[in-house]
């Protein structure tokens, strides 16, 4: 069974869903310059730790709508050439503005109008990349292209298993910056 969302409730959904999207980044700190810039510091792991949690609830609730056949997998070819270099443009892209696409929207929905500038070249890069696509399907996407392949599928390591590895994995990172940040933050002042 899966849940019957095409047209206008589609639409509707994904606005409804975007938008508190959007209000969740604010919330969360996420949409300000410097704790995004502060991030790649090292010095504020808000991001990470707001990766971390979205990482794991969505995965398990994919994996749990998948299994109550609400969902499907749609999987996406494994072009690693191409991900590690759109990854790169990404990161690099970040780093210089403050904001990823989320972070941009949500910034600019709270008055940053510097956040602007990140969504012009969202949408150049976009058009670029459209433009380019023929060319990187013909060079770039065939060069270490694994196919739609997972990795439980790669390492014959059920779903499960991957999840419960995700979730330790998380932890342990939460442990050690939560430690670190604990060690690092000033002693409070007597009076």
């Amino acid at each position: 069974m899966n849940i019957p969302l095409t047209g206008t409730p589609l639409l509707i959904s994904a606005v409804v869903f975007g938008f508190i999207f959007g209000v969740l980044l604010h919330r969360g700190g996420v949409a300000a310059y410097n704790v995004i810039v502060n991030q790649f510091r090292l010095r504020d792991f808000t991001v990470m730790k707001i990766m971390l949690t979205a990482v794991i609830v969505g995965g398990i609730g994919v994996w749990i709508l998948k299994m109550l056949g609400w969902a499907r997998y749609d999987i996406k070819p494994a072009d690693m050439l191409a991900v590690a270099l759109g990854a790169a443009i990404f990161a690099v892209g970040m780093v210089i503005l403050g904001y990823c696409p989320g972070t941009t929207l949500a910034a600019i929905a709270t008055g940053s109008v510097h956040a602007i500038v990140g969504l012009v070249g969202m949408l150049v890069g976009g058009i670029l990349f459209g433009l380019s696509f023929p060319w990187l399907q013909q060079t770039i996407m065939k060069v270490a292209a694994l196919g739609k392949k997972r990795l439980p599928d790669i390492t014959g390591i059920p779903d499960a298993a991957w999840f419960a590895g995700l979730i330790v994995l998380a932890a342990v990172l939460f442990l050690i910056i939560e430690r670190t940040t604990a060690r690092a933050a000033p002693a409070p002042q007597q009076q």
